[in-house]
């Protein structure tokens, strides 16, 4: 008996020291994703209609199924004739109608869906009605198909097809696929377009690189050239593209349509999901100054220096416990009159919405919606009619209104 411990000790060890898993080759932003989302305690799919009515500290509100079925949905964009765009991580991009009808939309090119990777976020141009332009970011594989890069392109909505589709960014360096890409896009009040690149999870020093896209958040024209006031357009070494770096892997991203402020909500570590407010030419710390942890040990991170570093912009907030971000809205609608002005960030591993509230220095309180009632939240949007819309990531997900009761 004695020899058989030994030996399965034995064995064990040497399978430890035979895995080839580091710290930096997990993340808990996904899980129980790297692999795919768990169905367990997962609501998401069901008849349409009415779901559940709910009180909130300062609303009363109805949880409405607006449609179902979509293989893990990332984005959703709201068309002006009241349909909408939804991306689907395996490359599907799907055009639903109000009554949860679903027709897909050809034209959109080959993805790399693997683990994090796929057709990833979508909006419209600011002058829809006139150029009929979508824009969809999506991880592309390169010749081989073994390495990827997170790219954005725009084409011309007919019906349920894309034409005239052109390839306006791709980052500058593929990599191996699977994990942070970024990927979210927002417009600011003078068109200009914001697009996220995630660090891409294998090398993080890479977000610290300005002659590197990833890590980094861009600042485009509407066709993908380069605004003359970027803050490094006169650095010889950085890519011009680049507005703000040193992020680990922005998926919330808004701007604020009266302010121009820039939100977004990151993932970090164990620990270290941050809400930052983007400043132009800012260095955000990733992974030099980081509030998260090792995977492993919950000792430092790999690769950091300390907590906060002098010349590095600490976090406007640290959601804690782990959040897992991904979909920003600010609510900026009469039909949530209490929760004006508030951030709503939805969450993966937390399967959650949170509501923030702020102010102009700090977070002054949350309140937390949405626990648990259905799964894994991939975007939150405000619609054009001022209810909330919320994805949900699964094998089988859905999209959600939250409104008034």
């Amino acid at each position: 008996m004695m020899k058989r411990v030994v030996l399965a000790i034995a064995l064990l060890m040497f399978l430890a020291g035979c895995s080839t898993t580091t710290p930096e080759d997990l993340t808990v932003e996904e899980e129980p994703e790297d692999g795919e989302a768990s169905a367990s305690g997962d609501k998401s799919e069901g008849e349409l209609g009415v779901v559940a009515t709910m009180g909130t500290q300062y609303a009363n509100i109805r949880l409405v199924r607006v449609a179902t079925g979509l293989e893990h949905p990332w984005a959703v964009a709201f068309l002006p004739d009241g349909q909408m765009l939804v991306t689907e991580r395996p490359g599907r991009l799907q055009l639903v109608n109000g009554d949860g009808e679903m027709e897909e939309v050809s034209g959109v090119p080959e993805v790399k869906s693997q683990n994090q990777g796929g057709l990833l976020d979508v909006v419209i141009h600011p002058e829809f009605e006139e150029n009929s332009w979508v824009y969809l970011t999506y991880s592309k594989p390169d010749d081989s198909g073994d390495e990827t890069s997170t790219t954005l392109i725009r084409g011309v909505l007919d019906g349920t097809s894309l034409n005239d589709v052109e390839e306006l960014f791709t980052q500058d360096r593929y990599s191996e696929p699977g994990r942070h890409y970024g990927s979210r896009l927002a417009w600011t009040g003078d068109q200009k377009l914001l697009m996220s690149v995630g660090d891409r999870g294998s090398d993080p020093p890479r977000a610290q690189d300005l002659g590197d896209h990833a890590g980094t958040l861009l600042r485009l024209n509407d066709d993908g050239s380069i605004p003359d006031d970027n803050p490094f357009v006169d650095d010889d070494d950085a890519h011009d593209e680049i507005f703000s770096y040193g992020h680990r892997n922005i998926q919330g991203l808004i701007v604020h349509p009266e302010t121009e402020e820039i939100w977004a909500t990151e993932h970090g570590p164990r620990g270290g999901d941050e809400l930052n407010l983007v400043v132009a030419g800012e260095n955000y710390g990733w992974p030099t100054a980081t509030l998260g942890l090792n995977y492993r040990n919950q000792q430092d991170f790999p690769d950091s220096k300390a907590r906060r570093v002098e010349g590095m912009v600490d976090p406007f907030y640290e959601f804690l416990p782990t959040h897992a971000p991904s979909g920003l809205a600010l609510v900026t609608t009469d039909r949530f009159e209490n929760w004006d002005g508030d951030l709503l960030a939805g969450g993966l591993r937390s399967r959650r919405i949170r509501r923030v509230v702020f102010d102009e220095e700090e977070v002054l309180h949350e309140e937390e919606l949405l626990l648990h009632e259905v799964g894994r939240i991939r975007d939150v949007r405000e619609g054009p009619e001022g209810n909330i819309y919320v994805l949900t990531d699964s094998s089988s997900g859905s999209l959600y209104r939250i409104e008034p009761q």
